[in-house]
């Protein structure tokens, strides 16, 4: 059997490549908040600021998604674009539907779970996202549980975003994690950020209060061999955050209008954030979008001083 090396399929953007090769620091992002997070242009704007973002703090950005069969760490304003205009007609893939979408020689917008496995590919340690999935309400019932959990607990890359979507149960999620050995480190906090409110009612694992002292950990970590990533939760800005009162009437509304519609799996959460969106008036995008800028800040602090000790 030949052994295939999984660069074969991978394409790291000439900018990615120099700073990678030279230890200059790099923060992975995402594309389905592009295709699917927010709608046309405030999507493509959005991802071109964080881009910009990234780099007036001394990092190179890296934009993950699979362009005609490729996998891209790192793209051009021209691909960004693709994916905003096309938006939900775009694949969103995670772990799983990587090869399919490279074998078909399609397009896809990555997750979280995958943008941690290109990022992996292509030597990046620190990615920034919004805010991670994890265990919906009623997965009791319905065991829907986010690949973005398991890659966690296998995947060596350190994901800065402002804790979990509030649409799911924040304690299983912490429960899940716990289980596969992911640790929770709260950015200045004790507690959980659920991604719209600076907290809930959850704590973390551990309070760290320095992007060294994040960088230690996470060089420690992997030194050793200990396998997988870890979530550092960054709560929003307090100017952006929501009232956890608003936000949570918002979910639990349209939590039922989609138990109602049948609407469940890789659908619900574009659907959920769309519908709490427009049950606060707009105002939840726009904390989306300042909520990326503040992790993609931390994110870019968090890879140079990984950078200065390895």
């Amino acid at each position: 059997m030949t052994n295939t090396n999984t660069n074969t399929y991978l394409d790291i953007h000439p900018e990615v490549a120099h700073a990678l090769a030279h230890n200059q620091p790099v923060v992975a992002l995402e594309s389905t908040i592009i295709s699917h997070g927010m709608p046309y242009p405030q999507n493509v704007a959005t991802a071109l600021e964080v881009e910009a973002e990234v780099r007036k703090h001394g990092a190179v950005p890296a934009t993950i998604a699979i362009i005609g069969g490729r996998l891209k760490a790192g793209l051009t304003p021209a691909e960004i674009e693709v994916l905003g205009t096309t938006g939900r007609s775009v694949t969103k893939v995670s772990r799983r539907d990587i090869p399919f979408i490279v074998a078909a020689g399609a397009t896809g917008a990555t997750t979280v779970a995958s943008t941690m496995v290109i990022a992996a590919m292509a030597g990046i340690r620190v990615f920034a996202t919004g805010g991670i999935g994890g265990v919906h309400r009623g997965a009791e019932t319905s065991f829907d549980v986010s690949a973005d959990l398991q890659e966690l607990a296998q995947t060596p890359v350190a994901v800065v975003c402002a804790g979990a979507k509030s649409i799911l149960d924040l304690r299983l999620t912490l429960e899940y994690l716990e289980t596969h050995g992911v640790p929770v480190v709260g950015y200045q906090t004790p507690w959980l950020p659920a991604f719209f409110t600076r907290d809930s009612a959850f704590k973390v694992d551990y309070q760290l209060d320095t992007p060294q002292a994040i960088a230690k950990v996470m060089f420690a970590k992997w030194a050793m061999g200990l396998r997988g990533g870890l979530v550092v939760a960054n709560p929003i800005p307090e100017t952006f955050a929501m009232p956890r009162a608003a936000i949570d009437a918002a979910v639990e509304q349209a939590l039922q209008e989609a138990q109602a519609q049948g609407i469940g799996g890789k659908e619900s959460t574009p659907f959920l954030l769309a519908r709490v969106c427009e049950l606060t008036g707009g105002d939840s995008l726009a904390a989306n979008i300042q909520l990326v800028l503040n992790n993609a800040r931390l994110a870019s602090a968090v890879a140079q001083a990984y950078g200065a000790i390895t």
